[in-house]
């Protein structure tokens, strides 16, 4: 099985469809429910994996469509040999600052001890990584976005003893206006060994004007697979 873990905050955990705190419960053909296509559960079991993904993780805000299942759908047909399955690690968690992702945090440690569970049934692929609206609130923050967020890539890559995991990180979309391209420039500035940007600006927004609505998110899905298969996948199609 080839595992995908994905963190970060509410745009990674996904909020299409949501509307003053209740998903529409519409599931997009792009996002519908494959058998070849898993979820590593709260209780760190694997199940079907079904919209909202992060539901048992982010349990705190309302869930709706995010961008995992939509990557994996895409990716899926490229696997090779044929039939191999996805294993998704859904770890993001709304509202949350990437200094809330350092060792000995919980949400840092409940990622990687998730991570470490799924790689018991497969090989960890990628990271993915979609995180920094909550630091764009914070000028110091801001300041030190991009030295944190090279900390956190080094920080997995060395608890999961994987020195060259792929980590695809998205650009924001959204954030506080004062501070919104301070951030991004520190994202997209990031220059290390098979880590690729993928950049959501652009996309729309709900009514919120943060949050990915479900067209962006499947979008986003898409652009990320396209990431994945261009940057680390063998060129066998």
């Amino acid at each position: 099985m080839r595992i995908f873990v994905l963190s970060g905050q509410s745009n990674m955990a996904g909020r299409g469809g949501v509307h003053h705190r209740r998903w529409d419960c519409i599931v997009p053909p792009e996002c519908a429910p494959c058998p070849s296509i898993l979820r590593l559960s709260a209780a760190l079991d694997w199940v079907e994996a079904r919209e909202p993904l992060h539901a048992d993780i982010d349990t705190a805000k309302t869930c709706g469509i995010g961008p995992g299942m939509a990557f994996a759908r895409a990716v899926l047909p490229r696997l090779e040999p044929p039939g191999s399955g996805i294993g998704l690690v859904p770890c993001a968690v709304g509202g949350t600052a990437i200094r809330e992702w350092v060792r000995r945090e919980p949400l840092y440690d409940q990622m990687v001890r998730r991570a470490r569970a799924a790689a018991e049934c497969g090989e960890i692929e990628a990271v993915l990584w979609y995180q920094g609206e909550s630091d764009t609130e914070s000028d110091a923050a801001t300041a030190a976005y991009g030295g944190n967020l090279e900390r956190l890539i080094a920080n997995i890559r060395a608890d999961l003893m994987m020195p060259q995991l792929p980590f695809i990180q998205v650009a924001l979309a959204s954030g506080n206006r004062k501070n919104f391209e301070k951030v991004r420039k520190a994202q997209l500035g990031i220059n290390l060994p098979n880590v690729v940007t993928v950049d959501a600006f652009g996309l729309s927004l709900n009514e919120d004007n943060l949050h990915l609505t479900t067209e962006s998110q499947v979008k986003l899905g898409e652009m990320l697979a396209q990431a994945y298969m261009s940057n680390f996948l063998p060129a066998t199609w």
